[in-house]
């Protein structure tokens, strides 16, 4: 079952703030980047922290509580902090709560901020000493593909669904790589991006294999940094003069289904069917549907999950992605922009700030504010955050 917020009354995007990411050890620690995050959020708001009623704050790696270490920075008022933690899905849960919150009348004024101050390599297990909660995703890679003990295992699940995707439906290995270039030729117009030189294909696919068909520059790298968004009702809007432009028309979120586990599809095992139930759910609540979605910010771990989450998300037909990327119907110019930040894959992947730096991004999109990356006269938005263990948020942001 998917859960949406049933929203009882509209919810607005009123001010976001996004930080550049940095490579690991080259940034601020998590509670300077957080609060200077969140102080961009409500600046671009004109709201007060004294205004803010709950704070919903995301992380993946550190000790309980960081989010008070954030959001003391700001002020100590004694309004509650929740933390939050759902692997890559992080920073879109927390925005999830944030709108719950208001929408249920709970509070009137939310901050949600997420951050993360990330080591260098791959993404590995934290505890050994008890059990991994991801380990009925693992024992099903396993039995499908098997493991290699040299690969990283998020690159080998989402390897696998790339290959599952070549197998059923012809797709190209090089196919997966234009969708690397394309993102560094967003990025370009992005300076919050990390990576903003421009790719050549020879060059994606000439870098050294990760886990065959991803190459290193199909994969996103560990990132630091930190976003944030204010979240308010109508009436609380009105009431301070601010931005109502921007609200969240439709939202869903969905965890694994029996498909993840039972049907040997590695695209299934990596979130296909999770996105897609989340997706339905929030172009349900809004009204719209696909074809209404100008711009998109999906979550590129790697290219093919991109790849993979055109089709998850109804941007085209089941088989058809590697079309849809050999026609440049995923950039300017074509059906939907997808990932004019750069993406995870250039913008970098700070796991508990990607989610709102997603909405950051739409915001300014759907504003007008996104420079030469601006999509014009986007009126609706996606966002798609995904995370392993599983969790995945889809939200349509709606200009008002």
């Amino acid at each position: 079952m998917t859960s949406s917020p049933k929203a009882m009354q509209p919810v607005h995007v009123v001010g976001v703030g996004m930080l550049p990411f940095t490579k690991p050890g080259a940034g601020e620690a998590y509670d300077v980047m957080g609060a200077r995050a969140a102080r961009a959020a409500l600046d671009d708001a004109g709201v007060d922290y004294q205004s803010v009623q709950q704070v919903m704050a995301g992380y993946v790696y550190g000790d309980s509580c960081c989010g008070q270490a954030v959001s003391y920075r700001l002020g100590l008022t004694g309004v509650p902090v929740f933390n939050v933690n759902n692997n890559c899905a992080t920073g879109s849960t927390a925005l999830f709560l944030a709108r719950q919150a208001v929408a249920s009348g709970a509070a009137d004024c939310v901050l949600a901020v997420g951050f993360e101050q990330m080591g260098r390599g791959a993404i590995a297990a934290q505890w050994a000493d008890r059990p991994d909660p991801s380990q009925r995703l693992l024992d099903t890679l396993e039995q499908v593909q098997g493991r290699d003990p040299q690969a990283p295992i998020a690159a080998q699940l989402f390897g696998g669904a790339g290959r599952m995707h070549m197998q059923l439906y012809g797709t190209r290995a090089d196919t997966f790589g234009r969708i690397a270039v394309k993102a560094r030729a967003h990025a370009a117009h992005n300076p919050l991006a990390l990576f903003r030189t421009p790719l050549t294909l020879d060059e994606v696919m000439a870098s050294p294999m990760v886990f065959d068909p991803l190459t290193r520059l199909q994969c996103c790298p560990p990132t630091c940094g930190a976003a944030a968004a204010v979240l308010c009702s109508a009436a609380f809007a009105r009431r301070h003069g601010l931005d109502m432009r921007v609200r969240i028309a439709g939202q869903g979120m969905a965890t694994d289904g029996n498909s993840s586990f039972d049907e040997q599809d590695l695209r299934k095992l990596v979130g296909y069917d999770m996105a897609r139930r989340a997706a339905r759910a929030a172009y349900e609540e809004a009204g719209v549907g696909p074809e209404d979605i100008p711009v998109v910010e999906l979550h590129d771990c790697f290219t093919a999950n991109e790849l993979i989450s055109y089709e998850a998300l109804g941007l085209c037909r089941e088989g058809e992605a590697e079309g849809f990327v050999l026609d440049g119907q995923n950039t300017h110019g074509g059906r939907v922009v997808t990932n004019p930040s750069g993406g995870l894959l250039s913008k970098g992947h700070p796991l508990g700030a990607t989610g709102l730096a997603q909405c950051a991004e739409l915001t300014w999109q759907l504003r007008g504010e996104a420079g030469g990356r601006q999509v014009p006269g986007a009126r609706h938005a996606l966002q798609h955050n995904l995370g392993l263990g599983g969790a995945c948020v889809v939200t349509v942001y709606e200009l008002g």
